[in-house]
């Protein structure tokens, strides 16, 4: 379908790429990217990829919108505070750009519905901030056979590693499991410095277009860390786990595993 005179200003900047064009513009909208989480991740997450143009965007969060998320979760505004996620950020995305199809869920995934929800979709990524909803989002992503992009924040850090089942290594090829309940603070007891949430999720849009668009090399088997602090990037190699419960050749987890839910749900 080509593209009208709107449509080509919008997205001249992309198509004056070489590695993008016209054609490659045509992929973007033809993209289904489901994002799990509406907060600090999935904000940049849905912005920029609706402002890139991705024809459809799939959105989940159950949660309703809090003063306290304004911080970082910057596709809400004051006047949203006390409605669902989903329909604030699906305003925001139309409002930025009407050619991006939202399709919201304001539910929380879980083992029951995840693989339903995600069928339709090319990729995933990955905006939850608590271990139990990263592990499921993981196990869903390899049983479904589709990429995910994971990332995390937490005070002054965050991390991001593209997956791609089958051939990369995965979440639990790093963390076989969940640690203990109170082990690690959530974001609500350590805090998280908001424009991380920014450089974080911005870098996950980032590997959704390359995938999309077939270009670059994927962050594939290695974890990128960022210390915001020093201003420091570094990529960790990482070696899909030949014993990994759930991507190797003999899988011990067959079934999606709801593990119990922390309290802070996306950053």
């Amino acid at each position: 379908m080509a593209m009208n005179d709107d449509q080509i200003k919008r997205y001249s900047r992309h198509i004056l790429l070489p590695e993008v064009g016209g054609k490659g513009q045509k992929k973007i909208a033809n993209a289904k990217v489901f994002v799990v989480g509406a907060g600090g991740l999935g904000s940049p997450v849905a912005l920029y990829l609706a402002a890139a143009g991705v024809g459809t965007l799939g959105l989940i969060d159950g949660d309703l919108v809090d003063l306290s998320n304004l911080q970082r979760q910057v596709i809400h505004h004051t006047p949203d505070v006390a409605r669902p996620k989903i329909e604030s950020a699906r305003e925001k995305i139309i409002a930025l750009n009407p050619d991006v199809r939202v399709v919201p869920f304001h539910d929380r995934l879980t083992a029951k519905n995840a693989l339903d929800l995600v069928k339709n979709f090319d990729l995933i990524i990955d905006g939850t901030d608590n271990f139990p909803t990263k592990f499921l989002v993981n196990d869903t992503a390899i049983f479904a056979r589709k990429p995910l992009i994971h990332a995390g924040i937490l005070r002054f850090t965050g991390q991001v590693m593209t997956i791609l089942p089958g051939t990369s290594a995965c979440y639990r090829c790093l963390f076989k499991t969940p640690p203990p309940a109170g082990m690690v603070p959530s974001c609500q007891e350590a805090g998280v410095l908001g424009a991380l949430a920014g450089v974080i999720g911005s870098i996950q849009a980032t590997e959704a277009l390359k995938l999309i668009l077939g270009i670059g090399r994927p962050l594939t088997d290695r974890l990128l860390t960022y210390d915001a602090l020093t201003t420091r990037f570094r990529n960790v190699p990482i070696r899909r786990n030949p014993t990994c419960p759930v991507c190797s050749d003999h899988p011990t987890i067959t079934h999606l595993i709801e593990y119990e839910q922390e309290v802070c749900r996306t950053a």
